[in-house]
């Protein structure tokens, strides 16, 4: 559930030093404080050249050693100075590793990767292999950095989300603008919001019109006109006009807050493949430390002319090259990356575990109005006998349904245009389940459906059943005069959704409380095979479990109050997020932002390659790491070779990880 006192502008993401501290990048709370205890943070903001500078120097120093040993062999270049030397070229890079070492140990979690890296270090510097031990940091670190560099490409798309609302707005007060706070602006309240500004809080605009930039929550680019009256959201950027809007919800209510809210927790939930590697890398990383020791105590007992230094080196190659780093990270890093490629679209997913559900979904069963179609009904056709004057009729049909506020009166005044004002009705009466009737002229005059005329015994010569769309019956003096058809059109993109998702794979199924024989046409159109109608929520929920008896994994589609029960009964719980109810997005595990039913398809092919690229990286990992501990073991590999494996294996993973960034869907 969303917890909608929370502020969540001032949210600040971090990014963790170290692979193997058996968790994941995250971020801080709202105070700002980083509650995993490491300050460290990759700042790309400071420059690469600043992220890389100790590495540089250390490099350098190494090079300048190794040179020395090898092309300038001079006398003076050897016992304390060389030594010295090398532990100064060390410093750089080690100093940070050990320090984390250190307080990780406090903490009490002793097998670190920064243990692994000290232990190894350390010891190759006692056997006197200066070179190599200043080289296993030096390639660590940049590995690290280049973490970080990820981590934070990653998390690009998250972050311009926590940065979309504004601190302040313009309210304006006797005509006169006057900058406050945000989260002071009070409901009624009219902001002035200039040409290229974020609107701050929700609201209507009471300008004629304006076109807002709505990329930033939607993943749309094109820019979406509005008109008076219309609903706006915090963080829509303005187009080239000024435009005033009038604070309809409270600061922190806005659909922003509860996006914000819903990236900022979607890292807390995790998936299977990260809660295992979690788990794996506390238990491996101790096993390694003691295979490690065996390696070194263990052939004394057996090797004839056993060199202790000979196998304390095969024990540090062990070390270096077991290290979980390529899987700590980037297993985390690719369901980040799968929830930033989702956010850019305008999909958010409140878990990674959501990554992997949708993956494997099997049946998705979608709700019709507001999910498949556009929720405003439209007149589709008028049909009014030749002994009526049609322009008259529908003049006085208009006036007559202008006093109703049901979605059919907006869908006539909407086609006929503005009301008559020639036009006086009498003894209006609005009769439950039926319709509306008043006099005119004299005559009487009746508008609803065909159970008002049979009350009143007008005859007619249709079938009313014959005719797929809602049917508004019109009688004047006390004869049949014709009907209106009235349809809500589907949206632009369902036909190509039904298309992808049948290429995925996946069966469609279509339940509505709507009318079945609509329902069913609405299905044939779009080539869903499975539908039904007539439904209440409850009947809903019997279909859904109907469904579920059978083993296949769902997802289900939908935007209002009703809809809640089945998404939370569901496999995966999807809703449209841009118009549809609180209830409904809150209890979903997935939220669409601009409603199009096209981004179902576009959230299970992400869910997709996300898992994908998680187990390339997993076997990756598993398949080299496990290749040169043998070889390191059997003193086939030398720490140079033990070194660039373990951070080639890493970087191919992260950039493996990341590649889902540039996917298009």
């Amino acid at each position: 559930m969303i917890h909608q006192d929370k502020e969540v502008k001032n949210t600040k993401i971090k990014t963790k030093p170290s692979c193997c501290s058996h968790d994941e990048p995250e971020h801080t709370d709202h105070d700002g404080h980083d509650h995993d205890g490491h300050d460290h943070e990759h700042n790309v903001e400071g420059g690469w050249f600043k992220m890389f500078l100790p590495a540089i120097i250390s490099l350098i120093l190494l090079l300048i050693g190794i040179g020395f040993d090898n092309y300038f062999p001079q006398n003076w270049f050897t016992g304390y100075i060389r030594t010295v030397w090398y532990v100064i070229a060390y410093l750089p890079v080690g100093l940070p590793v050990l320090k984390e070492a250190y307080e990780s140990i406090v903490k009490g979690d002793i097998f670190s990767e920064f243990f692994l890296m000290c232990i190894a270090t350390i010891g190759a510097f006692a056997i006197g292999e200066f070179p190599e031990g200043v080289a296993v940091m030096l390639f660590y670190t940049i590995g690290e950095t280049f973490q970080g560099m990820a981590v934070n490409r990653a998390k690009s798309s998250i972050k311009s989300l926590l940065d979309q609302r504004p601190d302040e707005v313009s309210i304006l007060e006797n005509n006169v603008a006057v900058k406050i706070k945000a989260k002071e602006a009070q409901i009624g309240a009219i902001i002035q919001l200039k040409a290229g500004e974020k609107l701050g809080l929700d609201g209507e605009l009471i300008s004629d019109s304006a076109s807002f930039n709505t990329a930033a929550l939607t993943g749309e680019s094109k820019p979406d006109t509005k008109k008076k009256g219309d609903t706006v959201l915090a963080g829509m950027i303005n187009g080239n006009t000024i435009a005033l809007v009038k604070v309809t919800t409270a600061y922190n209510d806005s659909k922003l807050s509860k996006i914000l809210e819903l990236v900022q927790n979607a890292t807390t939930k995790k998936a299977p493949a990260e809660l295992f590697i979690r788990k794996f890398a506390k238990i491996y990383t101790p096993i390694v430390v003691y295979l490690a020791i065996a390696i070194c105590i263990l052939p004394m007992l057996f090797v004839d002319h056993y060199i202790f230094s000979d196998w304390l080196y095969r024990a540090l190659v062990f070390l270096v090259i077991s290290c979980p780093c390529a899987l700590v990270i980037s297993i985390p890093l690719g369901y980040f990356g799968g929830i930033g490629a989702a956010s850019k679209n305008g999909i958010l997913f409140k878990g990674s575990n959501f990554l992997d559900s949708i993956s494997t979904i099997q049946n998705v069963v979608v709700d019709k109005t507001g999910t498949m179609t556009e929720g405003v009904f439209k007149v589709q056709e008028v049909v009014i006998k030749p002994e009526f004057d049609k322009e008259e009729i529908l003049k006085l049909v208009n006036a007559l349904e202008s006093r109703s506020t049901h979605p059919v009166a907006t869908a006539i005044h909407n086609y006929v245009g503005q009301i008559d004002p020639s036009v006086e009705l009498i003894d209006i009466e609005e009769i439950s389940g039926h319709g509306l009737k008043a006099s005119y002229n004299g005559k009487k005059l009746y508008v609803g459906n065909f159970k008002l005329l049979d009350k009143f015994g007008i005859k007619y010569d249709i079938d009313p059943a014959s005719i797929v769309y809602t049917t508004i019956a019109i009688a004047f003096d006390e004869k049949f005069a014709g009907y209106l058809t009235i349809a809500d059109e589907i949206k632009a993109d369902a036909q190509e959704t039904v298309s992808k998702l049948k290429a995925l794979g996946v069966k469609l199924t279509m339940l509505s409380g709507d009318k079945s024989n609509v329902v069913q046409f609405v299905a044939d159109k779009l080539g869903i095979a499975t539908a039904y109608g007539d439904l209440l929520p409850e009947d809903k929920v019997n279909k859904v479990n109907e469904i579920k008896a059978k083993n296949e994994t769902i997802a289900f589609v939908g935007d209002g109050v009703n809809d809640a029960p089945v998404i939370a009964l569901s496999t995966v719980g999807i809703a449209m997020g841009g118009l549809g109810s609180d209830a409904a997005i809150e209890t979903a595990d997935i939220v669409i932002q601009d409603d199009k039913p096209g981004k179902i398809a576009m959230a299970i092919n992400i869910g997709k390659q996300t898992k994908k690229i998680v187990w390339q990286n997993i076997t990756l990992a598993f398949v080299v790491k496990a290749f040169v501990l043998i070889l390191g073991a059997g003193g086939l590999a030398t720490m140079w070779e033990a070194v660039f494996a373990d951070v080639g294996v890493a970087l191919l993973a992260i950039l493996n990880a990341v590649r889902i960034q540039k996917m298009k869907f």
